[in-house]
């Protein structure tokens, strides 16, 4: 993509947009699958509308991709404001499978966006025109943060989408011990995931990205 070394503000708008679509599509996947089993908590919030406003968390939409880019770091991270969720209400009408599928709901989202943004890219040539070249980049930011947000989300790791959807499943079938345990974590998943991430631990816990990366991005 040499044709936007000279447009580096134009690299920096793609990656915000694509950011911004990866992190606020995962919540409002999950505001349409509650909705799809009888939940309308999210949708009488106004969270089902695409306007970002609605969706944008200071620290994790706006502080902390700020500071990664003043940082200059690889790519960015962050999160949107959780959309409202009553999953009691789901698993009365509809069982714990329910509410696992509205648990993994932003994933499959985010991986299902991943893949299709690289199919397109894998048949773009990038070196064309300046507007196909920044297509191609936007595309690749796509397939990177939903990538990035996808995998973290499934580690069985609390407050993550992961733990709560094995969580789920251990209730489903009469794991009520180890989903009693899982649920507990609570309180300390963040401390957890600063571990995995700000220590030499933070090799094997990206692991799994490095090898999604070098599958999509050949």
């Amino acid at each position: 993509m040499e044709l936007l070394n000279d447009y580096s503000w134009a690299k920096i708008l793609c990656a915000g947009i694509a950011f911004l679509i990866a992190i606020i599509g995962h919540e409002i996947m999950h505001a349409l699958v509650a909705k799809y089993y009888g939940d309308e908590t999210a949708s009488l919030s106004g969270r089902l509308s695409i306007n970002p406003l609605k969706h944008i968390d200071l620290i994790g939409s706006i502080i902390l991709p700020t500071l990664l880019l003043a940082l200059n770091a690889p790519f960015l991270f962050g999160w949107a404001k959780p959309v409202p969720i009553n999953i009691n209400q789901i698993i009365n009408r509809y069982g714990y499978l329910a509410a696992c599928n509205t648990s993994l709901a932003g994933v499959i989202y985010n991986f299902s966006l991943a893949i299709i943004s690289a199919l397109i890219l894998g048949i773009i040539n990038t070196n064309i025109t300046l507007p196909i070249a920044l297509l191609a980049y936007f595309l690749l930011q796509l397939v990177l943060y939903n990538l990035i947000l996808g995998l973290f989300n499934l580690y069985p790791i609390p407050p993550l989408d992961g733990s709560r959807a094995l969580g789920f499943l251990c209730l489903k079938f009469g794991f009520y011990n180890i989903a009693q345990k899982i649920f507990s974590l609570d309180r300390y998943g963040i401390f957890i995931l600063l571990i995995l991430i700000a220590t030499p631990l933070s090799s094997i816990f990206f692991y799994p990205l490095d090898f999604l990366l070098k599958f999509f991005i050949a």
